[in-house]
């Protein structure tokens, strides 16, 4: 365990010294310059889309960041031939590949939360307002998106141990796309399909490929509803994570297989 966090540590220092921070002030900047174009809107126009506004700059800048900070991390050790140095110690393989992706998630997390905050002192800043009524939300779905990002990391850290950085980049953006607009479809399909070979077509497709909208709350957050949380809500988050566990654990355990058959 002592290794998995030392190189977790290493790779969380290198994340921050790679001036990514800056994107998050960009983030901030942009936010202040745009918001005051909506003050045409009414006042409970204007916080909806202030709501989904931010909660759209969180998801795009946070997914970027993961596959960003994850298709590189192999592939650099190798290059850099740092990779030998490491496994002549009493490093094992996969302790290695875990503390690469658990300093990965921890650099996300930091970097999601700070942009939160920097998103969130905007927000009050433009709204003129504390009110958790309205903060809440965004809160809440930044939760969400930690655990949803942290398994997008987990399915480019899964195709880092096989194909290139670029390939990974362009395959890994196509999962997030699929698990995020069509696997919901797919399940759709599966359920109204009347012949059994679709219905078994779309299961295969909808369990093979993670449902990321399952993980995503933004789209009741802006709304009335979503300025309450309740228990059915608390439910819905808390059977999330255990998604997002379940299979970033899976993507973990054949990235190990994989990396362990894998000629460095």
């Amino acid at each position: 365990m002592s290794q998995i966090l030392a190189i977790a540590s290493t790779t969380l220092g290198e994340a921050i010294r790679r001036r990514v921070l800056l994107i998050i002030l960009m983030v901030g900047l942009a936010f202040l310059i745009i918001s005051p174009s909506l003050n045409q809107l009414t006042p409970r126009g204007e916080r909806m889309v202030l709501i989904q506004m931010t909660l759209g700059i969180l998801k795009i800048t946070s997914a970027i960041l993961a596959v960003t900070l994850t298709v590189y991390l192999l592939p650099n050790e190798v290059e850099r031939r740092t990779i030998y140095t490491i496994l002549s110690k009493p490093v094992q393989r996969y302790q290695f590949l875990l503390g690469k992706f658990f300093g990965s998630v921890g650099a996300l997390t930091l970097m999601i939360g700070m942009m939160t905050l920097v998103l969130l002192v905007a927000f009050v800043i433009q709204q003129q307002t504390f009110d958790m009524k309205d903060l809440g939300p965004i809160i809440r779905s930044s939760i969400m998106l930690v655990f949803q990002m942290s398994l997008l990391a987990a399915v480019a850290m899964f195709f880092s141990t096989f194909v290139t950085p670029v390939v990974n980049f362009f395959l890994t953006g196509l999962v997030f796309v699929f698990g995020t607009l069509l696997n919901p479809l797919f399940e759709a399909l599966g359920e109204r399909g009347n012949q059994p070979a679709m219905q078994v077509i779309t299961k295969i497709a909808h369990y093979a490929v993670p449902n990321f909208s399952t993980l995503d709350i933004s789209t009741n957050a802006a709304s009335e509803a979503g300025t309450r949380i309740g228990g059915s809500e608390l439910v819905y988050m808390t059977q999330g994570m255990l998604y997002a566990l379940a299979y970033i654990g899976i993507l973990l355990i054949l990235s190990v297989l994989v990396f362990d058959r894998k000629e460095v």
